[in-house]
C-alpha cells in the first residue's frame, strides 16, 4: 500500500510540473530553447521521484546504442541521453530536448539488441521531429492544464491511473491527446532510416512490433507501449512495405554482444528469484550452453539459498566464459560466503585484474584475505579503493578493522574516524580522531592532517573535509601483495 502510494505521490509530482510549466508557456509555439527546458525539468522531476533507474553498466550499454542512432541524425539541435525507467511495464517514451527512456519491462521483452534499438530509433525520431511541438502548436484551443494531464498521462502510460484520475473525468475523456497517424509514420520512416545507417538489421523494428502484438493475444493486457503508439496494425503493414522497398538486410541484430546479460541483470532488480530461476531454466532446456542463463541460474539459486546447484552452475559457466567478469566475481563472492577463501581470491583475484573499475571484486578480495588472516594484503587492497572512491565510507570501516588486526592503532582510529564523519556521527568521529592524536608526534604532518579532519564543517582550511588523506606514515609491515 505505501509503495503504490508513493508511486502515485512521484507521478503527481510530474503531474503538477506539467501544469506550472505549460501554463507558463500559455498558448505560445514550443521554440528549441523551450524544448531543451521541457526536457530538462520533466527529467528532474523524474530523477527526484526515484523513477529513473541506475546501473552503471545498463547506464552504459543504453547509452551506448543511443549514441550509435544518434549519430546518424544530421544537424540535430538536441543533444539526446537516453534513460531506463525503473518499471515492469512495456513502454518506452521520448520528451522534447532529446530525453529518451525505455521501461525494464520493455526491455526485458526484446529478443535482441537490434529490436531494443529499433525502439530508441522510433523515439528518438519523435525528438527529431519536434512532434511534442506539433501537439503544443495544433492544440492551442485546449486548456494549457488539461493538456499538461494527458500529456503526462499519454508518456507514462497505466501506471499514470491515479495521478490522472485527479484531473477531472470529463476532461480526460473528451481529450485524447496522442501521436497522429502522421507522426507515427514519419518517426517509423526516420527511425527505420537511423537504425540501418547505425548498422543494426531494419527487420528489427517490424519483428518488435509482432513480438508486442503476441504479448497482448497472451497476457490479455494492452502494453503501455500501445498507449502512446496507436494504429499498430497499419505501422506493420507500413513498415513492411518500406523494408520490401527500401531495405536490402546486411543489418546487424547485435553490435555490443552485451544485450541478454543487461537482460538478466535487469530481472535480477524484480527480486522474484524463483520466478526468475524458472525463466533460466526454461532458457537452458532449449539451449544448455546459454551463458547468461546459466549465470542468471546460478546468482538466482544462490540467493535462494540453493549453494550446491549455484555452484555447479557457476563452474559450468566458468568453463564455457574463464575470462567473464560478471562470473568469476559472484563464484568468488559465493565461494568466500561458503568458507572457501582460498578459491574466493582466485576468482575475485583475476575478475579485478580483467576490470580494474570493479570495486566489489576488490572489495570481496580483501575481505577473503582477511579470511585467510593475510590482513597486510587486504590494507593494501582497501588502499586501492579508497584512493578510487573516496566518498565510501565502508571502505574506510574496512581499513580500520585490518589495520586493527595489524595492531597499528593510529591508522585503525583515524580511519574509523573517516568512516564515523562520513556517516555524520561527528562524537564517534572526534572520538577516534583524538585517539588516533595520540600515536602520532604533535608537529607530524599525520597529526597536522587529523587536527583538520577535526574542524567543524566549512571551517577555513578545512581542505580535506571531502576527501580525506590516509595519513603518511606506514607501518613496518605494510608491504605490497
Amino acid at each position: 500500500m505505501a509503495k503504490h502510494l508513493k508511486r502515485n505521490i512521484c507521478f503527481l509530482v510530474v503531474n503538477i510540473f506539467f501544469i506550472l510549466f505549460f501554463c507558463s508557456l500559455a498558448y505560445a509555439s514550443l521554440t528549441i530553447e523551450d524544448e531543451k527546458k521541457l526536457g530538462s525539468e520533466f527529467y528532474d522531476k523524474m530523477e527526484k521521484s526515484n523513477i529513473i533507474y541506475h546501473n552503471s553498466r545498463v547506464d552504459e550499454y543504453i547509452g551506448k546504442i543511443g549514441r550509435q542512432i544518434v549519430a546518424t541524425i544530421p544537424d540535430s539541435p538536441f543533444v539526446y541521453r537516453f534513460f531506463v525507467i525503473n518499471s515492469p511495464a512495456i513502454n518506452a517514451f521520448a520528451t522534447p530536448g532529446g530525453y529518451v527512456y525505455v521501461n525494464m519491462g520493455l526491455i526485458t521483452l526484446a529478443e535482441n539488441e537490434s529490436q531494443l534499438a529499433g525502439v530508441l530509433a522510433h523515439e528518438t525520431a519523435h525528438v527529431s521531429a519536434r512532434h511534442i511541438a506539433d501537439i503544443v502548436d495544433k492544440s492551442t484551443k485546449i486548456n494549457i492544464a488539461s493538456l499538461a494531464a494527458i500529456l503526462a498521462g499519454a508518456f507514462l502510460g497505466g501506471d499514470m491511473t491515479a495521478a490522472v484520475a485527479s484531473f477531472s473525468l470529463a476532461t480526460a475523456t473528451s481529450l485524447n491527446l496522442k501521436y497522429s497517424r502522421e507522426h507515427e509514420e514519419e518517426a517509423d520512416r526516420l527511425g527505420l532510416t537511423y537504425l540501418i545507417k547505425a548498422g543494426y538489421d531494419g527487420n528489427a523494428m517490424l519483428d518488435f512490433l509482432r513480438i508486442m502484438r503476441q504479448y497482448e493475444f497472451y497476457s490479455s493486457n494492452v502494453p503501455s507501449y500501445f498507449l502512446t503508439h496507436p494504429g499498430t496494425d497499419e505501422r506493420i503493414r507500413y513498415l513492411d512495405a518500406l523494408l520490401q522497398s527500401r531495405y536490402s538486410g546486411g543489418g546487424s541484430k547485435t553490435m555490443s554482444g552485451q544485450f541478454k546479460r543487461i537482460q538478466t541483470i535487469l530481472l535480477f532488480e524484480k527480486k522474484n528469484f524463483s520466478e526468475n530461476a524458472k525463466v533460466f531454466e526454461t532458457a537452458l532446456a532449449k539451449n544448455n550452453a546459454d551463458l547468461d542463463s546459466l549465470y542468471g541460474l546460478a546468482v538466482s539459486q544462490d540467493k535462494l539459498g540453493l549453494t550446491a546447484l549455484s555452484l555447479e552452475n557457476f563452474q559450468k559457466a566458468l568453463r564455457l566464459a574463464p575470462d567473464d567478469t560478471d562470473v568469476l566475481r559472484d563464484l568468488g563472492i559465493l565461494y568466500l560466503k561458503s568458507g572457501h577463501p582460498r578459491e574466493a581470491m582466485q576468482c575475485l583475484r583475476k575478475a579485478a585484474e580483467l576490470d580494474v573499475n570493479d570495486g566489489i571484486a576488490m572489495s570481496y578480495l580483501g575481505k577473503s584475505y582477511e579470511a585467510e588472516g593475510n590482513y597486510l594484503s587486504a590494507i593494501q587492497i582497501y588502499k586501492q579503493l579508497a584512493a578510487k572512491n573516496p566518498t565510501d565510507p565502508e571502505v574506510f570501516y574496512s581499513l580500520a578493522f585490518a589495520y586493527g588486526k595489524t595492531n597499528n592503532e593510529g591508522d585503525s582510529h583515524y580511519n574509523f574516524g573517516i568512516y564515523f564523519k562520513k556517516k555524520d556521527k561527528r562524537s564517534s568521529a572526534l572520538f577516534h580522531f583524538k585517539e588516533a592524536l595520540k600515536h602520532f608526534p604533535p608537529d607530524s604532518a599525520q597529526a597536522k592532517d587529523i587536527a583538520n579532519q577535526m574542524k567543524p564543517p566549512g571551517s577555513p582550511d578545512n581542505e580535506n573535509e571531502l576527501k580525506p588523506q590516509e595519513p603518511k606514515r606506514r607501518s613496518r609491515g605494510d608491504r605490497g601483495l
